[in-house]
């Protein structure tokens, strides 16, 4: 098979447990795009988190944000397509976070907006920092939610994280049976919402359908539950080694963790010498 597309994950599949992007696996992609393959990220980060990644490999696609509510043109700088949460979702949602004591990020248009900080957060916030300025997202301590949302003309989705798994499950339970909304698991203790029907993979057969790239020409690799059912759709599913066995049971191979070299094996393996 002759892919045309490589989509990539990044938290727990492109990027390595330090965060970075191992030097295989940028030599490897950068012969892929040499010999006229496409790569794209497919990530539940919002667009100022995954700029940096997009920058370093030196990508030209548009990136999937936010397990597919939007997609956005960096050249451009703007979203393209997207399905934001609606003004009432993100007042019931935040209603249930308030019930249940949830600590949550809210992914506005143009930055990601905190009240109070948690481990994840503050991990994330320090990355943020300790990037080049020109790098630096925003990510913005707010004073309410409930302000930011009444001012907000967009919201692309809620992250909550929480080391009370339990919880959690209760706060989804909740959320899918009295709003409806999408919730998958990013990450161990982080959850992500988003409206219905937003996905990697719907987001992902959305914008190759209008490049004219099928299904079966493209090549994915995930590792969460965020990702499955883009692994499902396309012709090469790749879970990580590191992934659960749910997401493995998606895919079409299953290859070594985030700290190896699989992802330039597998690029070397099946697009390269195609």
């Amino acid at each position: 098979m002759k892919y045309r597309l490589v989509a990539l994950d990044l938290d727990g599949t492109l990027l390595d447990s330090q965060l970075q992007i191992r030097s295989g696996t940028m030599k490897a992609l950068d012969l892929v795009r040499a010999q006229g393959v496409q790569v794209m990220i497919v990530t539940g980060r919002h667009h100022v988190t995954a700029y940096p990644y997009w920058h370093r490999l030196g990508l030209e696609l548009p990136a999937i944000c936010c397990n597919g509510a939007y997609l956005y043109d960096y050249r451009a700088g703007r979203p393209l397509a997207g399905d934001p949460l609606t003004r009432d979702e993100t007042r019931a949602l935040l209603a249930l976070v308030r019930k249940h004591a949830i600590c949550a990020m809210v992914y506005e248009r143009d930055f990601i907006a905190y009240e109070s900080i948690d481990g994840h957060f503050a991990r994330l916030r320090a990355w943020g920092a300790s990037l080049p300025e020109a790098l630096r997202p925003r990510i913005e301590a707010v004073a309410s939610y409930e302000r930011l949302l009444e001012e907000a003309e967009t919201i692309w989705k809620f992250t909550a994280a929480g080391e009370d798994r339990a919880a959690l499950a209760a706060f989804v339970a909740e959320i899918e049976q009295s709003l409806g909304l999408s919730c998958e698991w990013s990450g161990p203790g982080r959850l992500d919402i988003t409206r219905a029907a937003n996905s990697k993979g719907n987001r992902l057969l959305e914008w190759i359908a209008t490049q004219g790239i099928a299904a079966s020409e493209v090549i994915a690799f995930g590792d969460e539950q965020n990702d499955m059912d883009m692994l499902r759709v396309v012709g090469m599913g790749v879970a990580m080694g590191n992934s659960q066995a749910e997401v493995q049971a998606c895919a079409n191979r299953v290859i070594g963790g985030n700290d190896g070299d699989g992802i330039a094996d597998t690029l070397r393996r099946l697009v390269l010498t195609a």
